[in-house]
Formats: structure tokens, sequence, C-alpha cells
């Protein structure tokens, strides 16, 4: 069984940032792919970043590629979504997710494990 625990949202203005973090309470952390999704009121929930077990694998949404940056400590059994440049649509409740893997990225409706999630609230 594999705990997932959000941390880091809160408000802040357009144009600002803000660094997400997901503690995952498992001894073979290194064993997952990690992912970060997120859902604003009255939409459907969203793919956001996933990396892969060992970290050389990334992927981006196309609306924060180039904004976001998703990265994991392995040691720490920690994975980061940094948020930069953002925007009221980006607006939502961040959660992370988990799904055991082998090199590549699992697909997007693949993931097993999920956090309860952080709000994030961008004013303009």
């Amino acid at each position: 069984q594999v705990q997932l625990v959000e941390s880091g949202g809160g408000l802040v203005q357009a144009g600002g940032s803000r660094r997400l973090s997901c503690a995952a309470s498992v001894r073979t952390f290194n064993t997952y792919a990690m992912g970060w999704f997120r859902q604003a009121p009255g939409k459907e929930r969203e793919f956001v970043a996933a990396i892969s077990r060992s970290g050389g694998i990334t992927k981006y949404a196309d609306s924060v590629k180039g904004r976001f940056t998703i990265s994991r400590d392995n040691a720490k059994n920690t994975v980061a979504l940094q948020m930069n440049s953002l925007q009221p649509e980006d607006t939502g409740v961040y959660l992370c997710a988990a799904q055991p893997s082998l090199l590549d990225l699992p697909a997007v409706g693949q993931y097993s494990y999920w956090g309860q999630g952080t709000q994030v609230t961008v004013s303009s």
C-alpha cells in the first residue's frame, strides 16, 4: 500500500510561483512512476506532469510546458512540482499519484495510488 501526502498549496498572485511536494510512504519508492494531476471546480481531473522511476523521463501537459517542472528525490521518497508564471486557470486541487513502473511512464489512466490533494488558488 502506498500513502501519498501533498503539501505546499495556497493562495498566489498571477505571475507568481509555488512549489508543491508529495511525500510517499513506501519502501520501494524508486520502483514507482509519479504524476501530478489537478482538478478545477466543475471540471474533470486533468494530467499535469509525470516522471519516471529514475527521473530520467518527464512529460508535461501542453498547458504547463515551460512553466512547471517535476522532479523527484528517491532518497527522500518525495516528488515536487515547481510552478512558475502561475495563471488563474492553474487554480485547482493538485493531486499526487503513483504507479509501479518498469522504465517508461504509465498511461494517464493507469495510476493506482492517489493523495488527498492540495489546493492552489491563483488570483488575478
